[in-house]
């Protein structure tokens, strides 16, 4: 287009179109349409059943720390490895629709780590092993090429596993390990099954003061008297959904 008209002018006008209808004609290519590319096969361009065939049961220490917006970091040599492996792992979390936490490759510079510590939470890809000894930037660790996972001290308390966990991690191992199941199945499997841990948390919230959110009733789940792990996963995952009371 720039070598026909000599002008960016025509570029940006086809830009636009795109931009505010979808749409782009030219005469040498036809037609564009966005909507015939979903967002959402970009989303599933990775594969959830190569992750649960390296870590297994442990795949749900990612489910976890991903629902409570915890901070991951994935090392491997390869930053091929580590795009395909960190650009997956939001799927854990389907319901969220968050790619937005993907930060697949990052140098250990002060402008980029400072840039990283603002968010809240998390997946942050390495290629430099020096990365497992800063444990201020992580509360999971992933050193995808020993196939390791570790949670750091002070994530230990809010990633207990109990009942809850072990159930979720066993469901993920069964749905991936069928050969029937392709990628998306099992991410839709995960999801309907992480649908079922907020239904546990509804009972427990009620419209705050000012009437424009739920927030958690931590009386009312107290008294429901959930194991330790449980009732301590529901608080933080409260917590990681801005719905304590401040």
């Amino acid at each position: 287009m720039y070598l026909k008209y000599g002008s960016p002018v025509k570029m940006m006008e086809s830009y636009i179109a795109v931009l505010t209808k979808g749409i782009c004609q030219s005469e040498e290519n036809g037609s564009f349409l966005s909507k015939d590319f979903d967002a959402r096969k970009a989303y599933l361009a990775g594969s959830i059943k190569d992750i649960v065939s390296q870590f297994g049961m442990e795949t749900v220490i990612l489910h976890t720390a991903l629902m409570l917006k915890k901070r991951i970091v994935v090392y491997h040599p390869k930053i091929e490895a580590v795009q395909e492996f960190t650009r997956t792992l939001p799927a854990l979390v389907w319901h969220r629709q968050d790619w937005t936490i993907l930060h697949s490759y990052v140098h250990l510079n002060a402008e980029e780590l400072e840039a990283l510590q603002v968010c809240t939470g998390y997946i942050a890809g390495f290629v430099d092993s020096e990365v497992s000894n800063r444990t201020e930037l992580y509360d999971v660790f992933v050193n995808l090429a020993d196939s390791e996972i570790t949670i750091a001290p002070l994530a230990k308390e809010a990633m207990t596993m109990g009942k809850l966990h072990k159930e979720m991690g066993q469901l993920i191992v069964q749905s991936a390990e069928d050969p029937e199941k392709s990628d998306s199945q099992v991410i839709q499997d995960i999801s309907i099954k992480t649908k079922e841990i907020f239904t546990n948390l509804a009972p427990f919230s009620e419209v705050s003061g000012d009437g424009e959110k739920l927030v958690l009733n931590f009386e009312a789940l107290k008294q429901r008297r959930f194991p330790p792990a449980t009732e301590n996963f529901l608080y933080h995952l409260a917590a990681a959904e801005q719905m304590l009371k401040i």
